[in-house]
């Protein structure tokens, strides 16, 4: 995302200074935030990595590589360009990886409050598509609610494959793992 910095002194803008890590906001604020950083962004650019990708490559590797390419999409890159958390290697653009950085930095959280309402708005959407996966009140984050779905159900088509936590892993698989079940 690259903010325009000119308009920051906008009125649309006020809402900015209660930007905190996408986690800490509850859902309301997300969205008022949302639609003022909007207002006040030069271009927002969001990346998808479909799950098959994330089974083939890995999460951390798929989050890298999808990184990367939001930065060219974004080229030319702004005065200053931050990513949370990690480096992203010599084929990416110009960045300094931030550690925290949704705590550190309000372009780095205003990009995390982004990211966060999509994927909000998207797991809603999905809740129509797969209802039977309560996809609409964990919007994708691993609660027991939603272990016990996935066990009871198995995954759905959009679940990764490859993700093996022991939540997913039925009373059974359990006990052969060495684990007591619940």
């Amino acid at each position: 995302m690259l903010l325009d910095y000119a308009s920051l002194r906008d009125h649309r803008c006020r809402p900015l200074g209660l930007l905190n890590d996408s986690k800490q906001v509850d859902p309301e604020g997300r969205e008022e935030l949302f639609k003022a950083i909007v207002a006040c962004a030069e271009r927002i650019v969001v990346r998808v990595v479909p799950s098959g990708d994330i089974d083939s490559n890995g999460l951390h590797r798929s989050n890298l590589e999808g990184l990367r390419a939001v930065l060219r999409v974004l080229s030319p890159p702004a005065e200053a360009c931050l990513v949370d958390g990690f480096r992203l290697g010599p084929s990416a653009p110009k960045h300094v990886a931030v550690v925290d950085g949704d705590e550190k930095s309000a372009a780095i959280a205003a990009a995390s409050i982004v990211a966060k309402v999509i994927r909000d708005r998207t797991m809603h959407r999905l809740d129509a598509l797969f209802p039977n996966y309560n996809f609409r009140s964990h919007v994708g984050y691993i609660t027991p609610e939603h272990s016990a779905i996935v066990r009871r159900r198995g995954p759905s088509e959009i679940h990764r494959r490859s993700f093996q936590a022991l939540c997913y892993l039925s009373d059974e698989e359990l006990r052969e793992r060495g684990f007591e079940a619940a």
